[in-house]
């Protein structure tokens, strides 16, 4: 249980370093009272997420655990390299006129949905095939990974570059989904050629993603 816990908490901090949502929680906190960003990702993250756990959860009944676990692993990957290419905002922090709290909390849930968090959410639940652990988890990493982009909103009150954390986190998933592979890989593929070509593949897939993120560099920051 508690396993499940800190490493949710933990992926989710990673994957959201830099992403669509962390930059709209930097935006409101130039607009809106911290409290008011704090308490509307709170809620929005609660109901996103716990719908994330339970279809996560489900998988588990109508799929071997070895194919979830290979699944988690490649989307660990798929993450890093997602985490490396950037988001950008798509005007999810304009005003709309609503109550502060409805117009941060509505935009959370709307950027979190198919966002890489969520499937984070949704691959973790599946992997620990456990539902509260994760789902609190997740929750937590979520309010560490915006509220640091909330301080930064606050104390810095413009873009940020996010490029270096942004390759660290990036990183640090790619290391796991690779780690992830080689556990739950039949052993009789783990050859040398096997993991070889494996690391190769993922070698250009990063470079490549990162010259497309060079050549699109306002996915990095907030518009």
């Amino acid at each position: 249980m508690m396993t499940a816990f800190i490493t949710s908490l933990v992926f989710v901090v990673l994957a959201e370093m830099g992403d669509k949502t962390q930059l709209l929680a930097m935006a409101f906190a130039t607009r809106y009272r911290w409290q008011t960003v704090m308490w509307g990702v709170f809620a929005a993250t609660v109901l996103n997420h716990l719908f994330a756990v339970v279809v996560g959860n489900y998988i588990t009944y109508f799929m071997p655990l070895s194919y979830i676990q290979i699944a988690a692993a490649i989307s660990f990957i798929l993450f890093g390299l997602w985490t490396i290419r950037g988001d950008e905002l798509q005007g999810e922090d304009k005003d709309t006129g609503r109550s502060p709290f409805w117009t941060v909390a509505i935009a959370f849930f709307m950027a979190e949905m198919g966002d890489k968090t969520q499937l984070a959410t949704v691959a973790l639940a599946a992997q620990f095939n456990t539902i509260i652990p994760v789902w609190l988890g997740t929750t937590a990493g979520m309010m560490v990974a915006d509220g640091i982009g909330i301080i930064i909103g606050i104390v810095l009150g413009k873009r940020i570059p996010e490029r270096a954390v942004k390759w660290a986190a990036a990183l640090i998933f790619i290391f796991f989904g690779l780690f992830g592979l080689y556990e739950a890989v039949p052993k009789h593929l783990l050859t040398t050629t096997n993991m070889a070509a494996t690391i190769i593949i993922i070698a250009v897939l990063i470079f490549i993603t990162g010259k497309l993120s060079k050549e699109n560099p306002n996915v990095e920051t907030e518009k």
